[in-house]
């Protein structure tokens, strides 16, 4: 936790509490008040069918406020916030949303991919509205590589002998991919950080799928809302038959981002490369913290950036072993 993460919880809950009761100014009732996530970059907490969410310190306040009325406008693909407005609790944007039942991690075989594809594909068809900023895909990948950079300047650990094959697999990404020059080709509408913990049923629990967290949606390649799951497949680390539910899907829905047909991975390797740097590098950071040597997924995604600089760029496989 923060170090302010006690104070920020209780006010939170104070909020959330009237968010969920505004008839009674958030009078106590029988009704639990749960945190549901603590990480730097967001403290979200639930009460009755309302949950609170406090954001990033440095959340640009204007670009959340674009973010949201997009999710607004799009309530059959976004799940939409309870007001366009943040509000601001010590210093941290904060924002009120109705309760979606989450993707349940213990139990892979009924993983929604075929919903996160179909509902990424209607996304990437709406036309993006103006202004919107841009998604910040490419600008987290390169805030991972800064926070490994800083782990591994501390000290030696178990883990740092990892970090140079990460490192180069980051300096062979192109320029956009690094957030350091403008998107190429034809931008779209885009999450920013899709994954399955960023989708959720409303109503609870067995409404319809919709897309939560909209701190990085914006204008940008829509191949880069592929790119983890094709990076875990690449990786090893999916099943092809899972793989090949989400792309089949996708397709099917009528998703820009890649071909109707053929070989999608031309489409997809940049940004696949990218996350598995990202996620590599995330990873690193925690075992280097840890001062612990890698587990196995960790492992396979260091391996995986290793050969990376060795395979070249749309290589139909993708870079497994």
């Amino acid at each position: 936790m923060t170090p302010d993460t006690p104070v920020l919880l209780d006010a939170l809950t104070v909020e959330v509490r009237a968010a969920a009761h505004p008839d009674t100014g958030g009078a106590a009732c029988a009704c639990g008040t749960s945190p549901l996530a603590d990480r730097p970059d967001a403290t979200v907490v639930r009460h009755a069918d309302t949950v609170a969410k406090a954001h990033a310190s440095d959340t640009d306040p204007a670009e959340l406020a674009l973010r949201l009325a997009t999710a607004a406008r799009l309530p059959d693909v976004l799940l939409a916030p309870l007001t366009t407005t943040p509000a601001t609790l010590h210093d941290r944007l904060v924002t009120f949303w109705p309760y979606g039942a989450p993707v349940d991690p213990d139990d892979p075989a009924a993983a929604p991919w075929e919903a996160a594809a179909t509902l990424l594909a209607r996304l990437h068809r709406t036309p993006p509205p103006a202004p919107l900023p841009p998604m910040r895909g490419p600008a987290k990948v390169a805030h991972a590589i800064r926070r490994l950079r800083t782990a591994v300047s501390t000290a030696p650990r178990p883990a740092a002998s990892a970090v140079p094959a990460v490192l180069r697999a980051w300096q062979a990404l192109p320029a956009w991919a690094r957030g350091e020059a403008p998107m190429p080709g034809t931008l779209a509408l885009c999450h920013g950080d899709l994954h399955l913990g960023q989708l959720v049923r409303r109503p609870a629990p067995d409404g319809p799928w919709l897309l939560i967290d909209v701190d990085d949606l914006g204008v940008g390649v829509p191949a880069w809302d592929l790119a983890r799951p094709a990076s875990w497949y690449a990786c090893g680390l999916l099943p092809p038959e899972e793989w090949t539910r989400f792309l089949t899907a996708y397709r099917e829905a009528g998703g820009p981002a890649v071909p109707t047909d053929g070989d999608p991975w031309p489409a997809l390797d940049v940004s696949a490369r990218a996350l598995t740097v990202q996620t590599a590098a995330r990873a690193l950071t925690k075992a280097l913290a840890a001062e612990r040597p890698l587990d196995e997924v960790e492992q396979a995604l260091v391996d995986a950036c290793a050969r990376m600089s060795s395979i070249p760029h749309q290589l139909t496989r993708g870079f497994r072993a």
